[in-house]
């Protein structure tokens, strides 16, 4: 487990690019027949991926955790990024198709991770965060969550908010999660932007090309810094933090918060005077 820890925004400020990327990047989420995560000490999150390719794949018994199982204590939200796969908790099986979520309650005990094929395998992209009651294990359609559209073709910012695991949908403890795509031609996503100094938030980029990226906006309003993103890499970003992204071409990203509440709409807008 790769483990991150907080960084104040006066710290921020003496980062260079590449101490910068080494606290705030998230590479390297999928390697073959392995699951891999990380954990930062905002708010506790866990990013991580499994690749199962000639086998399954499991949630470790890990000692930083401090727990006898990895969900004795947290929850946790999947989408598979990847081709037709399938997830199962404590036995049960959920075959998620691309771009499919499962959300799964504090408790479960076992968690295991296949691909259909094997030469087609699943990617599949986590987020968990603690937990103090347990809600149950769901599985979550694109076609059945609740979309919020936005942005304009001037503004190169049309986008479609898809909102999973989500108060409007579905019931969990303090975990949100969800996927914006972007429409052809548009390639800025939350800009206008924000900050919620009441919950962090992770951000994973994917269905870009193989030669395009994403330029990653963080850092207080008035103090922004960026990071190069490419396909399937993450970006941690703190609670103080601006978030927001241009690419060289459309694409997807998942987000996922954790914190405070989960009230989707407390955030602290930024004009876009005050941006420096």
């Amino acid at each position: 487990m790769d483990i991150r820890y907080a960084i104040h925004p006066e710290h921020l400020k003496s980062m260079d690019t590449e101490t910068i990327r080494k606290q705030l990047l998230i590479q390297s989420l999928f390697e073959k027949d392995s699951l891999k995560t990380f954990y930062s000490h905002v708010d506790r999150i866990i990013v991580g991926g499994a690749f199962p390719v000639d086998g399954a794949v499991s949630l470790p018994v890990t000692k930083a955790l401090g727990t006898e199982y990895f969900l004795e204590r947290r929850e946790m939200g999947i989408f598979n990024v990847g081709s037709s796969g399938t997830v199962s908790v404590d036995g049960k099986e959920f075959i998620l198709e691309n771009k499919d979520c499962l959300y799964i309650g504090m408790g479960s005990k076992e968690v295991l991770f296949k691909s259909a094929a094997l030469d087609k395998p699943a990617r599949f992209y986590f987020n968990s965060a603690p937990a103090h009651a347990t809600y149950p294990t769901v599985k979550l359609l694109k076609k059945d969550v609740q979309k919020v559209n936005l942005g304009t073709p001037d503004k190169l910012n049309v986008r479609t908010i898809n909102q999973f695991i989500h108060p409007a949908v579905m019931k969990s403890c303090q975990l949100v999660m969800g996927m914006t795509e972007l429409a052809p031609g548009s390639v800025w996503n939350t800009m206008p932007t924000h900050t919620h100094d009441r919950r962090m938030e992770v951000y994973f980029y994917f269905d870009l090309p193989e030669d395009a990226l994403v330029f990653h906006f963080f850092g207080e309003p008035k103090e922004t810094r960026h990071i190069v993103v490419r396909n399937e890499e993450a970006v941690i970003s703190p609670s103080w933090s601006i978030h927001s992204g241009a690419g060289t071409s459309n694409y997807t990203f998942i987000w996922g918060m954790a914190g405070e509440n989960q009230t989707f709409t407390d955030m602290d807008n930024i004009p876009m005077s005050e941006l420096k």
